[in-house]
């Protein structure tokens, strides 16, 4: 017998506005009846691109995959100034889905290039947001993990600035190592708001909860961090892709009030029906009754607007 009798749902949860504000720019181009197309993954969520599949949006991994006159959606990472020029030069429409907040990044490393800095690029490489910045600054220094700051030169002018997903509390940290290494060190802090925010709510709701139920990519930095948080915060916290992944009653076993929270591609969807299936296999037998009646309750008291999977005003918000 179940022994969960509540959900409890991060304040703050869903996509984020940068990567809602993307997907529904690719979906009004393409009810206009555009040829769309989004230049990869316009989220890392496999069950969201199905459904921009089935409205007829392609995701491409190069332009050469675009017919001239076609639509293409950059996503909320942006890209490479070339790759702008080049989709301008091949006669397509470009539909800039850049986040505002990355957008703000790429204007800053512009200007600390102009003024001379080294810079020091807090990221994961390879991440289409740390691509997307290099071609802003192509010989920033990218360091990630504590072990790779040691291949920061010391010169006398440095800047560092990070990718927007990165925690806050890395950023810190290399922005105390790097004075050291550094007569002039200027520090701008593009660490997303919304990430800050997101791993706070996380915190939250951990502390008052049995156990939190993580939800996002495997591959997901933002996602593995909130995971990290739930144990810094004493909860203990599974982490998981989907509603999918959730058969096995048993990390359930002997708790009573169950947390979920999720990553910034992790669409509000998603975790309603986790939070309904958590209550249907572990709940109580009062609790498994009302599942989709608790499920409600838990999200009409956490979701905001910035956790909607759309703002477009023709699709439903209600869960």
């Amino acid at each position: 017998m179940g022994t969960v009798t509540d959900i409890r749902i991060a304040k703050r949860t869903g996509f984020c506005y940068g990567v809602r504000e993307a997907i529904d720019m690719a979906k009004e181009a393409s009810a206009a009846g555009k040829a769309t197309h989004t230049l990869g993954q316009v989220v890392h969520n496999e069950g969201v691109v199905q459904d921009l599949q089935a409205l007829g949006i392609r995701t491409v991994e190069t332009l050469d995959d675009v017919d001239h006159g076609s639509a293409v959606v950059i996503r909320a990472h942006g890209v490479r100034p070339e790759v702008m020029e080049r989709a301008a030069a091949r006669g397509l429409e470009v539909i800039d889905g850049t986040c505002t907040w990355v957008i703000q990044e790429q204007r800053e490393l512009a200007k600390l290039v102009e003024e001379g800095y080294t810079i020091v690029l807090l990221g994961t490489p390879k991440h289409p947001e740390v691509v997307g910045l290099l071609g802003f600054s192509p010989d920033a220094v990218v360091v990630d993990e504590e072990d790779d700051w040691d291949r920061i030169p010391r010169r006398k002018k440095m800047a560092l600035i990070s990718q927007s997903t990165q925690p806050p509390w890395k950023f810190e940290k290399l922005a105390a190592f790097m004075v050291g290494r550094s007569h002039e060190l200027k520090i701008i802090n593009t660490v997303c708001p919304v990430t800050i925010r997101r791993q706070e709510d996380t915190l939250e709701a951990a502390r008052e909860v049995d156990l939190m139920v993580v939800v996002g990519g495997r591959s997901s930095a933002n996602t593995k961090e909130l995971t990290r948080l739930c144990g810094i915060a004493g909860t203990a916290a599974i982490q998981i892709e989907s509603v999918r992944d959730l058969d096995d009653p048993g990390p359930f076993a002997d708790r009573r009030i169950i947390g979920v929270t999720g990553g910034t591609s992790t669409p509000i969807e998603d975790l309603h029906a986790v939070a309904q299936r958590i209550l249907e296999i572990a709940g109580t037998p009062a609790a498994q009754a009302r599942a989709a009646q608790l499920a409600d309750a838990a999200f009409a008291v956490a979701a905001t607007p910035a956790g909607r999977t759309t703002s477009l005003p023709t699709q439903s918000t209600a869960l």
